[in-house]
């Protein structure tokens, strides 16, 4: 439930997409109707066909205990490693960017205008509800709030495009094609529960660090996945907590753990389950490739006809 509160003079973010549908009907029409958009500009035969061979490969996947760390790669290197199917952390790109050499206190300086649409309440429990718990706000009022330390779980700003940030970034070519860069901002203790995305993605750490879980495609069998949208499945499983009572077969996930710090570069396959917390105050920025992953290595009989 959004709250209408905008800083004075703040120009307003567009309104929230409705969580409800006129009838069950047409939230079949437009479910569909999505998929099909999302299978164009990916350009596969479809979003199933595209998840089922991600699982389908990550059953071959060698088994890792850990993250490897590289140095610097060059967009041909990138995608070589990529071809792997497995995640890998990247130093030497990001901390060149300029945004990397500003401070937190440039936000309230120079950004204190920004229109923002921050997670409040339990944004956890309901991160992947289409009426998750948010409020818009300036940034100067976010940071306000987060100053304030009133709530239970510190405000998030998660998934926002800020482009007066992008314009002091300097995203490498990995992919062809890529969605808009997104920022995540947020005290320690902000969460992003498990999820997959089946796009590849490139994970920038900024400011401060944070701790991530990932677990292979095929892990999805053990983690009770539920479907947000076509290429978007949350996890109730905490893996900080686990609960095995009520998520016995979580025991049989692979749940592997990393740190980003300042400056590093996290690639996460299409497929693999992710879950973040903030150890500091932090600011993140992502982006989603928008094509046929890399693990897939191009495979025909995905690939859609030119239309």
């Amino acid at each position: 439930m959004a709250q209408e509160s905008q800083g004075r003079g703040a120009p307003r973010l567009p309104p929230r997409p409705a969580s409800q549908f006129a009838s069950p009907e047409d939230a079949v029409a437009r479910k569909l109707a999505r998929e099909q958009k999302d299978a164009q500009v990916r350009g596969v035969t479809s979003i199933q066909a595209m998840r089922d061979a991600i699982k389908r490969v990550g059953r071959g996947l060698p088994v890792i205990a850990e993250v490897p760390r590289l140095g610097a790669l060059d967009a041909a290197a990138f995608r070589t490693r990529a071809a792997q199917g497995l995640p890998f952390l990247s130093s030497g790109v990001v901390g060149r960017w300029p945004l990397s050499a500003l401070t937190p206190q440039t936000l309230r300086e120079r950004f204190s205008h920004l229109p923002v649409r921050a997670r409040v309440g339990d944004y956890i429990n309901t991160a992947f509800a289409p009426d998750r718990a948010m409020q818009d706000m300036s940034m100067q009022e976010y940071l306000e709030l987060v100053a304030g330390g009133t709530l239970d779980l510190p405000p998030y700003l998660g998934n926002l495009e800020l482009r007066e940030l992008n314009g002091l970034c300097h995203w490498p070519t990995y992919f062809d094609k890529m969605g808009p860069p997104r920022f995540w901002l947020g005290p320690a203790g902000t969460v992003t529960p498990l999820h997959c995305d089946y796009d590849d993605n490139i994970f920038a750490q900024i400011w401060g660090s944070k701790r991530i879980f990932l677990s292979p495609p095929h892990h999805d069998e053990f983690l009770y996945p539920k479907e947000a949208n076509a290429i978007l499945f949350g996890s109730p499983f905490n893996p900080e907590a686990p609960d095995f009572d009520r998520f016995p077969l979580a025991r049989a996930a692979s749940m592997i753990e990393c740190i980003v710090h300042p400056a590093d570069l996290l690639y996460v396959p299409a497929g693999w389950y992710h879950y973040v917390r903030a150890l500091t105050f932090s600011l993140s920025s992502n982006r989603w490739a928008r094509a046929l992953p890399f693990a897939l290595n191009g495979d025909p009989s995905l690939q859609r006809a030119a239309d």
